[in-house]
């Protein structure tokens, strides 16, 4: 284990600019010395999320049993901070019971999704004390089933977020009373679909001032009629997407009223269907409409162009984000998108699997990509690994966006022979140095990037509102991570919630544009999705560096709208409301 760094994490490469619960699993537990000078420090069991999940595994080697769990970050309450949500699966086969599984569950009650507060509480000083509280019994969430992912958004314009869980079977929709509890809307909302859903995106595409709903369902899945595959050998393994025939996606229009309309069939016109794990959803050729990019696996990817009249189409193809270089579909699981290289406009990061290594797609201009997976080094560094939750984010605050990828292995790794579930990788933290290039810092980052686990789901945010990015992981069969930031905050921020006038809602799809004199131009935008099955912080985070300048923020909103505030106050959070500024 790293027991201290002294790298500092803005180096000269850069150019200026629950509920008692539990599964037998090990839990790190690093010591004052190991943690003093780490990057990121694992909190998650210090803090209370007292949580394991558990795939119900029982040697028969179901594929679903490797797919799951995503996890949720959103601030469900409205008292300023983040919530976090844990998804759950749970037995698979009709004829097996908690006692069939390999790995014993000893809850009082059987598995299901958990809820937990953040009661987050200033201290003196301006020091913050992190505490999270399982709230699940009061909030009338009552999630169980084999779980996927989690969703956020506002659904009825009511200021509170709602919550959209995804499953091996029916889907369910959790509305929020704003008074802590939620209500189960699935059937009412008509968004209960019965597929595989993994991934899922709230988005307003159509501009109507109303949050539509992606779904990214995977493959047509009968446990009854579940294949089974082997090597050549005869050795049993875990089947691949190829077994199987994918499933179609779903988009459900906001009627405005509390139900959603099925428009898949009328509004995504092109034939396309894959087997899909991630989608993120932003407006990628700068017309003003937001598009969806969704990361199939082995298959083409989907990028949804937006027709502005209520229609989408596939254009990846013709716009080189499809593939990989060299023409070959690849096995696509997470995926998220901003503007990685400062110029205006969003590009793509992606996980694969070992042999591919991830991928990088550069925007360059009106939504055409170009491969620089390896020109910016991101395909060496990534190579032997099996990536699932991804996401740009700017760990050190110095105005570049940096990536995270979470691993676990498909294949069962062979150092781990004689574990019950031997995937276990490390996850990577890489830097974006400015040049077009991100180095592998991940020996740098503090002993939690040490651990060797299953890693599926990365939500980010800032968990203890201190002005750096935060990010929760999610494991199979084992403990979440609760990466805290500790070297972000060295750096100035800029720390937005952008909220509307008509909805006092999350402007979900909303761009920001930070200029200060002397200083590159930054965009950011506000988003839920991306990742891997997972909710994120919406608000929107921008690391300044050593820069102390008050900047200009310009918000151009979801409707197509744009204003500016001039002289905004750093480090510190704050929220801008739809028209309260000044016309640009």
């Amino acid at each position: 284990m790293l027991t201290s760094c002294t790298a500092d994490p803005r180096g000269a490469d850069r150019p200026a600019g629950a509920g008692g619960e539990r599964l037998e699993v090990a839990a790190a537990t690093p010591s004052d010395a190991d943690t003093r000078h780490d990057w990121f420090v694992d909190r998650a069991a210090a803090v209370g999320l007292d949580f394991v999940h558990f795939n119900g595994m029982s040697g028969e080697l179901y594929f679903p049993e490797m797919i799951p769990p995503g996890v949720g970050l959103f601030d469900f309450d409205n008292d300023g901070d983040l919530d976090a949500y844990l998804v759950q699966s749970a037995m698979l086969g009709d004829d097996k019971t908690l006692d069939d599984a390999v790995f014993r569950w000893t809850g009082s009650s059987p598995p299901r999704g958990r809820l937990f507060r953040n009661d987050l509480q200033k201290g003196t000083g301006g020091s913050e004390t992190l505490r999270f509280t399982d709230v699940t019994e009061a909030s009338g969430i009552d999630a169980r089933g084999y779980g996927m992912g989690a969703a956020v958004g506002d659904i009825d314009n009511d200021g509170w977020l709602d919550l959209y869980l995804t499953y091996l079977g029916r889907n369910r929709l959790f509305q929020n009373r704003g008074d802590g509890t939620f209500r189960d809307v699935s059937t009412a909302s008509g968004t209960d679909d019965p597929g595989w859903g993994v991934s899922a995106s709230f988005l307003d595409y159509d501009r109507d001032g109303w949050l539509d709903l992606y779904v990214g369902n995977y493959v047509q899945y009968d446990l009854a009629a579940d294949v089974r595959c082997a090597r050549l050998t005869g050795e049993r393994l875990y089947c691949g997407p190829e077994a199987y025939l994918p499933q179609s996606d779903r988009l459900f229009r906001n009627r405005g009223d509390g139900t959603f309309d099925d428009v898949t069939t009328r509004a995504l016109l092109s034939p396309q269907v894959g087997p899909a794990l991630g989608v993120s959803t932003a407006d990628f050729d700068g017309d003003g409409w937001i598009d969806i990019y969704v990361a199939n696996d082995q298959t083409e990817n989907l990028l949804w162009r937006n027709q502005q009249d209520g229609t989408f189409v596939d254009s990846a193809m013709l716009s080189g984000a499809a593939v990989s270089v060299d023409g070959e579909p690849e096995g696509s699981m997470g995926v998220d998108a901003a503007d990685a290289d400062n110029d205006g406009d969003v590009d793509l990061v992606m996980t694969h699997v070992p042999g591919e290594g991830h991928n990088l797609y550069i925007n360059l201009g009106a939504g055409f990509f170009e491969d620089h997976s390896a020109a910016s080094r991101l395909h060496a560094a990534t190579l032997g690994y099996t990536g699932w939750g991804t996401a740009w984010f700017d760990y050190d605050n110095d105005g570049w966006l940096d990536v995270l990828a979470v691993n676990g292995a498909f294949r069962q790794v062979p150092s781990q022979a004689g574990d019950p579930f031997p995937y276990g990788e490390r996850n990577l933290l890489l830097r974006n140095t400015g040049d077009g290039r991100l180095r592998d810092v991940t020996d740098q980052a503090g002993a939690v990037f040490d651990l060797v686990e299953v890693s599926r789901g990365a939500a980010f945010g800032d968990i203890d509102n201190d002005g750096d990015v935060d990010v929760l992981v999610s494991n199979v069969n084992g403990a979440p991570r609760l990466l805290v930031n500790n070297v972000g905050q060295d750096s100035h921020w800029l720390g937005v919630r952008l909220v509307g006038a008509e909805a006092p809602r999350d402007m979900v799809g909303a761009r920001v544009e930070v200029t200060r004199p002397d200083q590159p131009t930054l965009w950011r935008r506000a988003r839920a999705d991306g990742s891997y099955a997972t909710a994120n912080d919406p608000r929107v985070h921008v690391g300044l560096g050593d820069s102390d300048v008050t900047p200009t923020v310009r918000v151009i909103w979801p409707n197509g709208r744009s204003e500016q505030w001039a002289e905004v106050e750093i480090d510190r959070w704050m929220t801008l409301t739809e028209g309260t500024g000044a016309a640009p």
